[in-house]
């Protein structure tokens, strides 16, 4: 039996994970007329640098591995988040958006329960022999405030939605749990496992989280900023479809630096000719003069609503903490541009032109 995910085979013929063999690189599996079945050489593998954004997004979380890898995306995060609420466990409430970011959400729990016993053991340090038991079980009993704060109604991806519908749907995806906040008082943080668009968290997310009247709402993204496009099956080919890259745009009118998209822009029309393998991903360069969380913070003043009350922060994962957390994967070009092939930097040199000429195409 072939299938493209493990945990598929694992429950029709109830194996184990090392029962189960992954087709290696470069190799074809022939099956032939006779029965005879071979796994075959038919391209010399290149240095494995696997897709790590299946891992986050699209892979089956029942799989043992991609179910350890989303957990470590959460727990790695957290000293970014606790950063956003300066630690303050007391008043803030910790939930996820349904429902790919369930596991990586139990990542982070598992987090911030080895920071808070940090702070116990500090706190029960500070205490002297006159110390009462009720102090001691107050400190001791202290716990991650975890409430199911949104709740999907369908089982809607809106990042694969066409364009033209993905508008509609985006407002009726989400309802939210009444009661689970305390208005003007919590810090309300929701994990996600990426951010591509943000159309989802603008036109819906936000107004609804807003409806509990929190202090302050902190999205936490599982992925890093995605600011490239992919072009070996994922669709996102399109800068324009890039918060991120939207964000970074911006940024650069804020700061009177509109002059390097220009220069990018001739550096790439320069390269159309060339053969793939001399073309270099000049986009980078609209990045290079902002740090990640100057980005961040832009696209967390983009999506915001003018209509919520709210204070909004957006965390994003960094690209080292992805690779600890998916070492086996080491893919990262949408969030890098490190194209492991030569054709990837000619199709995002080609979707930075279409932007600029205003092509809504893809770029391959």
């Amino acid at each position: 039996m072939v299938a493209s995910e493990r945990p598929v085979i694992q429950t029709a013929f109830n194996l184990k994970v090392d029962e189960i063999k992954e087709l290696q690189p470069g190799h074809a599996l022939i099956i032939r007329k006779n029965g005879h079945i071979s796994e075959e050489l038919i391209n010399k593998p290149l240095a494995p640098q696997k897709c790590s954004f299946e891992r986050i997004y699209f892979s089956r979380g029942s799989d043992a591995d991609i179910y350890k890898e989303r957990k470590a995306l959460g727990r790695l995060i957290v000293p970014q988040v606790l950063e956003t609420v300066d630690y303050d466990f007391d008043n803030s409430v910790f939930s996820f958006i349904p429902n790919t970011a369930e596991v990586s959400f139990y990542g982070l729990i598992k987090g911030l329960e080895e920071q808070l016993n940090v702070q116990k053991i500090e706190e029960i340090k500070q205490l002297d022999a006159t110390a009462s038991e009720e102090q001691i079980a107050e400190i001791i009993n202290r716990r991650a405030r975890i409430e199911k704060i949104a709740v999907k109604d369908a089982k809607l991806r809106t990042f694969i939605t066409q364009d033209d519908s993905r508008d509609d749907l985006v407002a009726h995806v989400y309802d939210i749990t009444y009661g689970s906040v305390r208005p003007k008082t919590d810090n309300l943080i929701v994990i996600d496992d990426s951010i591509v668009r943000g159309t989802t968290l603008k036109q819906s997310i936000l107004r609804i989280l807003d409806r509990l009247h929190p202090k302050k709402i902190v999205v936490v993204s599982s992925a890093p900023q995605i600011r490239y496009p992919d072009c070996y099956g994922i669709d996102m080919a399109k800068m324009g479809d890039f918060i991120a890259f939207t964000a970074t745009i911006e940024l650069l009118k804020d700061r009177k630096l509109t002059h390097i998209i220009d220069e990018v822009y001739k550096k790439c029309l320069s390269q159309i000719e060339l053969p793939k393998e001399q073309v270099k991903n000049y986009v980078k360069e609209i990045y290079a003069p902002f740090t990640n969380e100057e980005i961040s913070a832009k696209i967390a003043e983009l999506l915001t609503p003018e209509s919520i009350n709210a204070k909004v922060e957006i965390v994003f994962q960094t690209v080292e903490n992805l690779h600890i957390a998916c070492p086996g994967n080491t893919g990262d070009w949408y969030f890098t541009g490190n194209y492991p092939t030569p054709g990837g930097n000619k199709v995002v040199n080609k979707a930075f032109i279409n932007w600029v000429e205003k092509r809504n195409e893809r770029a391959y």
